[in-house]
């Protein structure tokens, strides 16, 4: 490799793109445009309806892009109002093997879906449902049944059994 191009190379910056909401493919398109490498991975989704089924593709991870843009240009990947953040990676070996692993499991076609990193008393807030709102701690991961709601006052908990959709890590 000329000096030149490894000189250039050291100045390419790896980025989590967490977009406003909905706007993962209209931020994979401005990258695209702009010819930065960026990887949005997606999934195919069935939606069935009264009377129809319709095939869809959504992203895997909602909200992220993961784009490679040179430092100095890194201004442009917010020229269309369409994301929030971009968080440096700092460890750019180790994603880029968890990148590909992704690719490879997409490209598998075996069926897949998200699940949050749960680990034995990490704080959980419940996004959905009639507990909406109430903030936890996880009972068991290798055992889901649900989330730990702390009564201080009495020193006691109550297990509720929430389905994990409806939970959401807190950092």
């Amino acid at each position: 490799m000329i000096d030149s191009e490894l000189s250039n190379a050291k100045k390419l910056l790896w980025l989590v793109c967490h977009t406003k909401p909905r706007c993962e493919k209209k931020f994979s398109a401005l990258m695209k445009a702009e010819r930065f490498e960026h990887y949005l991975p997606l999934m195919e989704s069935v939606r069935k309806y009264a009377k129809q089924t319709k095939k869809f593709t959504k992203p895997l991870f909602p909200g992220y892009v993961f784009a490679c843009v040179p430092a100095e240009q890194k201004a442009r990947i917010y020229q269309m109002d369409l994301l929030a953040r971009a968080i440096t990676v700092t460890d750019v070996a180790g994603f880029l093997r968890q990148i590909e692993d992704v690719k490879a499991i997409v490209a598998s076609g075996f069926e897949l879906s998200l699940m949050p990193l749960l680990a034995k008393g990490r704080r959980v807030k419940v996004s959905g449902g009639p507990l909406h709102g109430l903030e936890g701690y996880v009972d068991n991961p290798h055992d889901p049944r649900g989330v730990i709601i702390s009564v201080d006052v009495l020193r006691q908990g109550l297990l509720v059994h929430v389905p994990l959709e409806n939970l959401t890590v807190l950092p």
